[in-house]
């Protein structure tokens, strides 16, 4: 199929499923896609698939959703990412390229990387997450932006999905980048099973029920019997960060002592 044959097809496609002419729907013509991922499908009916969250595959006879599309993108994606941190950062160990690679391959950076090309825009859901937001919710999008790479690798190959993630990863690529360091948590768990072979253990000791409220919750992280530090925040998440934090504190001081 030529190049107009394969753009005729694609508006078909599009008139279909989305019940316009693509002139007044709030859904954007995912052929303008393209344009940010500066990359031309051959086949559009990939770009297709990868725009289709399971929802509307559902209600929509004969329509395949993205979901075996974000299965092949997110291999393609660790490989190509890998690759890319490995051969930039030569000095880095195994830990700094773990923690580098992790930082950019999961849900929240994908998401990031999802609203950024506007992806929500295209996508084709269902009745329901529609009317949920579903086209803003991160987890959709990381989906989708998985799927997009999937659908990218099966059209032209790991090239094209090589030049547009070093594009988008331009600076955590870059050679003179920083390792990211590790989070307290983990830092604080490395710290007590060389000491003991066990695990801190963080417990709950307030929940305000107040939605929003930045002292919500209290945690304090024991090491055995014994309390060694103590946060508050507005989710558990954060108030057990600050509380790995506390008690980092006190392992330095008790170091320096």
């Amino acid at each position: 199929m030529g190049a107009a044959g394969s753009r005729d097809h694609f508006r078909e496609w599009w008139v279909v499923v989305s019940g316009t002419d693509g002139e007044t729907d709030a859904r954007r013509d995912p052929g303008e896609l393209e344009e940010t991922l500066a990359y031309r499908f051959a086949d559009r009916r990939l770009l297709e698939t990868a725009l289709c969250h399971a929802s509307f595959a559902h209600e929509t006879e004969g329509v395949r959703s993205n979901e075996r599309l974000e299965f092949l993108g997110d291999a393609v994606l660790g490989l190509v990412v890998a690759h890319a941190l490995h051969e930039a950062h030569p000095q880095w160990s195994e830990g700094d390229l773990t923690r580098a690679l992790q930082n950019r391959v999961d849900a929240r950076s994908l998401a990031r990387l999802g609203s950024q090309w506007d992806v929500g825009a295209y996508l084709q859901l269902g009745r329901t997450e529609r009317q949920s937001g579903g086209n803003s919710k991160p987890g959709i999008l990381s989906d989708a932006v998985e799927a997009v790479l999937g659908a990218m690798y099966l059209d032209g190959g790991l090239a094209c999905v090589e030049t547009l993630l070093r594009r988008e990863f331009a600076e955590a690529l870059q050679s003179g980048a920083q390792p990211i360091e590790r989070d307290p948590k983990t830092r604080l768990q490395e710290w007590v099973m060389a000491r003991s072979g066990a695990f801190p253990v963080y417990e709950c000791l307030v929940d305000t029920d107040v939605e929003g409220d930045e002292q919500r919750f209290t945690v304090e992280v024991r090491v055995g019997d014994e309390r060694w530090g103590e946060g508050v925040g507005r989710s558990k998440r954060i108030a057990q960060r600050r509380a790995a934090e506390s008690a980092l504190e006190r392992v330095d001081r008790e170091a320096q002592a």
